[in-house]
């Protein structure tokens, strides 16, 4: 018999459940001591496959490969207890076909404990969100700006901006909520189609860059705490950690050079 107490997390019935109701919180985090203190706040973490970009430089999410994933996963699994943690399915792991997704998607599952996955695309990957939700994997859907797909969008460019394409984002909305993902991302979208979408469809909308009105909110954790330069329009930066590090480290530089550092409170004797 097990001793070891069961880690009770926030489930994906429950974020389902939230739909019009108290907003959703949720955060990026890819490593076990941010996750650490985003958990204690946090609904849902995401495992994005931004870290690409945040942490290893990348231009776009297109590179990351299945295994940073995974790794990136099991770090933020290890470092909470409440969230949920939903880690991105990089590029490339589950456009294929539907069996393909399936075996990704279960890999990093199980290799994660993570919760749920997350696919970008609306109505072309509902057919491989209802056959992975079948098979017991919870998908979660990012619609509108999706990065993986910039190469093809030209950019990273405001989606709905002319209202007659703001059938196809509804339709994409509609058809992943039908295949049965349990909420959808949407992201870089204009506020007032992102406010009709969040009231058309039955599953919680997580905005980015789209309205106050989405049923739930995510930003990347670094960005809103002041780690990138040039954040994107739609962040709010809640802290001013980039500065913050640079003096602690130009402290650090200063003392050891003038040999201030170590000092008689940080030595052995």
């Amino acid at each position: 018999m097990s001793t070891q107490k069961p880690v009770r997390r926030i489930t994906v019935p429950q974020i389902a459940a939230r739909k019009g109701g108290e907003p959703i919180v949720s955060l990026t985090s890819y490593h076990a001591h941010t996750a650490a203190i985003v958990d204690k706040y946090a609904d849902f973490i995401l495992v994005g496959d931004s870290l690409g970009m945040v942490m290893h430089g990348m231009e776009t999410t297109v590179g990351v490969p299945l295994d940073l994933m995974i790794m990136h996963g099991q770090a933020v699994v290890r470092g909470t207890r409440r969230a949920l943690i939903v880690v991105d399915m990089p590029f490339g792991t589950y456009e294929e076909s539907p069996s393909v997704a399936f075996r990704n998607a279960a890999r990093v599952m199980k290799e994660t404990s993570c919760g749920a996955v997350k696919l970008e695309g609306g109505k072309r990957m509902a057919e491989t969100i209802r056959y992975l939700t079948e098979r017991g994997i919870p998908v979660m859907a990012h619609i509108g700006l999706t990065p993986q797909s910039s190469h093809v969008m030209g950019g990273f460019k405001t989606q709905g901006r002319q209202e007659d394409s703001w059938p196809l984002h509804e339709e994409d909305a509609r058809v992943v909520a039908e295949a049965g993902a349990f909420a959808v991302v949407v992201e870089g979208m204009v506020e007032p189609l992102a406010a009709r979408i969040t009231k058309q469809i039955d599953i919680p909308t997580i905005g980015i860059g789209a309205s106050a009105e989405c049923d739930g909110q995510i930003l990347v954790l670094e960005d809103m705490l002041g780690l990138n330069d040039q954040p994107p329009k739609f962040v709010k930066v809640y802290g001013d950690l980039g500065q913050q590090i640079e003096s602690a480290v130009k402290s650090y530089a200063e003392e050891v050079r003038d040999r201030s550092f170590p000092d008689e409170a940080h030595i052995y004797r």
